[in-house]
């Protein structure tokens, strides 16, 4: 989320600062693939982030995005750096993505135990004791 997180904040500055073509370069292929469309995603979490980032995306009138190889990832590291020394007027800040959380708990594997009082580790204390 973070890598899609520092994506918003470049695609809205390049916006503020009415850039209409704008070349992504991003060392994450899966933040790439993702954005594009090419994979998917089971961590709906991200949801949100993916489709702020393709709303930002259709505000450039030419936009490509790229993913830098892990030999090359020196360019990327420096464009990182040189990003982070830029102001944005809002400080930086992006807005919260609102996220819905579910109100009911899910369990993959709920067993129901009588709790005899030791802790849960009395078990491993015993085995390593031997």
């Amino acid at each position: 989320m973070a890598e899609i997180e520092a994506c918003i904040l470049g695609l809205r500055l390049a916006i503020d600062m009415n850039i209409q073509e704008l070349l992504v370069i991003a060392d994450s292929d899966l933040l790439v693939r993702q954005v594009l469309g090419e994979w998917a995603t089971k961590n709906t979490k991200i949801f949100p982030y993916l489709h702020c980032v393709q709303d930002l995306i259709k505000r450039f009138t030419k936009i490509e995005i790229k993913h830098v190889p892990k030999v090359q990832n020196e360019f990327a590291d420096a464009l990182a750096t040189l990003s982070s020394m830029i102001q944005h007027p809002d400080k930086n800040y992006i807005d919260p993505i609102p996220i819905q959380i579910r109100n009911q708990l899910a369990y993959c594997a709920y067993v129901e135990e009588e709790f005899d009082g030791n802790p849960w580790f009395h078990n491993i204390n015993e085995y390593l004791e031997i």
